[in-house]
């Protein structure tokens, strides 16, 4: 029995489980999901320091002609302490020395025989950076699930941290079944196609921040499927396409039960897609996706990104939506929820001109899909709609609903 889309993706999150851990050096780690809090042991910065280049005064001096009496340097371990009626000329990043009140920049100042003549007015604490404004220690930096981005790689190195705990990445294996395929590296006959699904899933498994290992093409037997699920058993997820629906030459869902595979769910009411399954052998997840290479992918995106979400140990581990208003008026039969993929230009979401199950083409002009209630038969132009894009990654720390209505 078919089970709701909603269905699927609670069986998904509840049966997957996130990957062990290892330690790598932060210049190794962008991209991957960290496994442990990070908690600041030093403040940002680590002492009061000049945030212009110009001279350390006193509040009182203001107005005043003023002797530069020396000075400092970032990095200098000065020791000096200001005194009235005198100033310390200091670089951007130089420690603040004992007495001072504030800042002047250089080009505030004007030279004079004895030194500079400072501004009418002063501020206290001006351009001072103080110890601890920026991080302090003890503050709590990152959390376990979240995924270093570049930015979150800067907030290591300021720490000094060289090694992180991070989620090691998912393993997808990837293998395609059919007679009628063939490699794009290889000579097709008339009657046969290229392989346009296994190089998709390899390429956005990998965008995704998976090792991918490609296992090759099945043909329609029996045997040669069970071999290439042999090979692939060493990784944590399994996704094929074609060869699970009822077709005599469809013998996926067979050769799985041969090694003792736990079914989660074998349709999903979607249109394009109902054929998807998802189920188990021991550790390794398999999904099984439609060979039609836009429903497969459309399907991928929805699903196969939820279980490799699941698996990276990420917070934001949910596929999330962006609101956007149809561009035209959209019409559709009712009755089961419908992936419809288009174009989403930052605010209008235009639905491809052209697309059906079997095409390729709508996949290199859309950004984004939309999750089509069952119940609807008309989305009017300028209503609202759930964008879920495909060129990058949008994600929740919390269950979203996806459908647009």
């Amino acid at each position: 029995m078919a089970v709701k889309v909603e269905e699927a993706l609670e069986l998904i999150y509840k049966c997957v489980t996130k990957k062990s851990i290892k330690i790598l050096p932060i210049e190794q780690a962008l991209g991957l999901v960290l496994a442990e809090d990070i908690i600041a042991t030093h403040n940002l910065p680590p002492y009061d320091n000049s945030a212009m280049d110009g001279y350390a005064v006193k509040i009182d001096d203001a107005g005043k002609n003023v002797k530069v009496t020396h000075t400092i340097l970032a990095g200098d371990n000065s020791i000096e302490v200001l005194a009235c009626a005198n100033a310390i000329k200091i670089m951007t990043g130089a420690r603040i020395p004992q007495g001072c009140e504030c800042i002047v920049p250089l080009e505030d100042t004007v030279a004079s025989q004895n030194g500079v003549l400072l501004p009418a007015s002063l501020t206290l604490s001006r351009h001072i950076r103080f110890c601890g404004e920026d991080i302090k220690t003890g503050d709590t930096l990152l959390r376990n699930g979240d995924r270093l981005q570049a930015h979150r790689i800067t907030l290591l190195a300021s720490q000094g941290i060289s090694h992180v705990k991070v989620y090691k990445k998912p393993k997808v294996a990837l293998f395609a079944s059919g007679n009628e395929l063939k490699m794009h590296f290889e000579n097709i006959a008339p009657h046969q196609l290229y392989n346009t699904n296994t190089p998709t899933f390899f390429s956005r498994s990998f965008e995704l921040g998976c090792e991918v290992d490609f296992i090759g093409t099945a043909s329609d037997t029996l045997e040669d499927i069970k071999a290439h699920i042999q090979s692939a058993l060493d990784s944590d997820l399994i996704i094929t396409s074609g060869g699970v629906s009822v077709g005599d030459a469809d013998f996926t869902k067979e050769a799985f039960e041969a090694f003792e595979y736990e079914n989660i769910f074998d349709k999903v009411e979607i249109k394009p897609g109902k054929p998807t399954t998802f189920g188990r052998i021991k550790n390794t997840y398999v999904l099984n996706l439609p060979g039609n290479p836009l429903a497969a992918t459309l399907n991928f995106e929805l699903f196969a990104q939820s279980i490799i979400l699941a698996l990276s140990g990420e917070n934001s581990k949910y596929l999330n939506s962006i609101t956007a208003k149809m561009k035209q008026d959209y019409k559709l039969r009712a009755g089961r929820k419908t992936l419809v993929p288009g174009f989403f230009d930052g605010e209008f979401f235009s639905v491809c001109e052209k697309f059906a199950p079997g095409m390729v083409s709508p996949l290199a002009t859309s950004n984004a899909y939309i999750i089509i209630d069952e119940s609807c038969e008309l989305l009017a132009c300028g209503s609202s709609v759930k964008i879920i894009p495909t060129r990058f990654s949008f994600t929740s720390p919390k269950q979203t609903n996806l459908t647009s209505k």
